[in-house]
């Protein structure tokens, strides 16, 4: 397998999701996390529905309804207004989930094609070209998985018409898609050129290597020695695969260990045990985590994939119950991690008190 070339990995470009900077139970304001993640120099964010909406209360004085799109677009273009002031571009607009795969005539597939439009409006407000697109967690007895392929080719050649692209993201508790090889092989089919991939380091690691439904928090269907080889071979096949140019972006996270065992079932908002622990457990890579992030990253990197590196995490700290962290230090910890995380993806090492100061 090819090293990385560290002068190569200057280039790249770094973003923040908006939702993930301060206690994922109680954020702090909007306005308040664009100015840390500006100030810590990263150059664009992406920009969360969440966050409109939540913004639109301030702005303007209600709460929002979700589907008034004509409100809502108010609101995105006054974020976008807001970005422009912090010389931060709006990269992508998340989370669009469970489009993909609802029977012809549901009432699920009427609402997943009205959020589409819907969708499409808000990207044209806030300035962003491209929409990232989560693999459905519905449970599959809802669907029709002959749909898929379909539903996503729709939803591209909509977004072409304006020139936007959408991003496939494999989500680790997804029902029919939870892994990079799934949401690859549906990309090749859908066979358009505006749709590529949203890859992740916890959801590709924390699907495939860990489990937090396990005593040891790693998947427990083989021996550790099969689990790391396996997973190794995953990688190599990741970078040997995927075209450099069908990778959109990379999202950066680590995962804890959780306290306890997750149940398998369903949580009682209906968030399986891998989205529970994605909502809470989700720190910096180099404070606490555990999982191959740098291993993750090398494999993206050695595909000369040199776009979008974006910063998702939900720290709840290792018991998942909230921290209260100085913003501003937590987006500037970010971006350290960024550069020890390339030099270590590079083969090279900088001083841990670098990467996390």
């Amino acid at each position: 397998m090819a090293g990385v070339d560290y002068a190569s990995l200057r280039s790249i470009p770094i973003s923040y999701a908006t939702c993930s900077l301060g206690n994922p139970s109680d954020p702090p304001l909007l306005l308040d996390r664009l100015h840390a993640i500006s100030l810590a120099g990263f150059a664009a964010v992406e920009l969360s529905f969440p966050d409109i909406l939540s913004y639109g209360q301030t702005l303007l004085g209600h709460e929002v309804e979700p589907a008034n799109y004509d409100e809502v677009c108010t609101v995105a273009a006054a974020i976008k207004s807001e970005c422009d002031k912090r010389n931060l571009g709006i990269m992508m607009l998340q989370p669009f989930a469970n489009f993909e795969g609802w029977p012809e005539g549901s009432d699920g597939r009427k609402d997943a094609f009205e959020r589409a439009k819907g969708w499409i409006h808000i990207m044209q407000a806030c300035g962003t070209d491209m929409l990232q697109v989560g693999s459905s967690d519905t449970p599959l007895e809802k669907l029709n998985k002959g749909r898929m392929v379909a539903d996503l080719r729709e939803l591209c050649d909509m977004l072409n018409e304006h020139g936007y692209k959408c991003a496939y993201e494999n989500w680790c508790w997804s029902t029919h898609a939870p892994d990079w090889k799934d949401i690859w092989n549906i990309v090749k089919e859908v066979d358009r050129p505006n749709i590529g991939l949203c890859l992740d380091t916890f959801q590709t690691a924390g699907g495939e290597w860990a489990d937090p439904r396990t005593e040891s928090g790693l998947s427990e269907d083989v021996s550790k020695d099969e689990l790391d080889k396996r997973f190794k071979k995953s990688l190599e096949d990741l970078t040997t695969t995927i075209p450099k140019d069908k990778i959109y972006l990379l999202q950066i996270s680590d995962a804890y260990k959780v306290p306890q065992p997750l149940s398998a079932e369903r949580d009682d908002s209906g968030l399986l045990p891998r989205g529970q622990w994605s909502h809470d457990f989700r720190p910096l890579p180099y404070n606490g985590g555990y999982l191959p992030v740098v291993d993750v990253a090398r494999a993206v990197l050695q595909t000369g994939f040199r776009g979008w590196f974006s910063y998702e995490v939900f720290d709840g700290g290792a018991e998942g119950k909230g921290k209260n962290v100085d913003i501003v230090a937590y987006a500037r910890s970010a971006k350290n991690v960024q550069e020890r995380l390339l030099a270590e993806c590079a083969g090279q090492k900088i001083s841990e008190q670098t990467a996390t100061r």
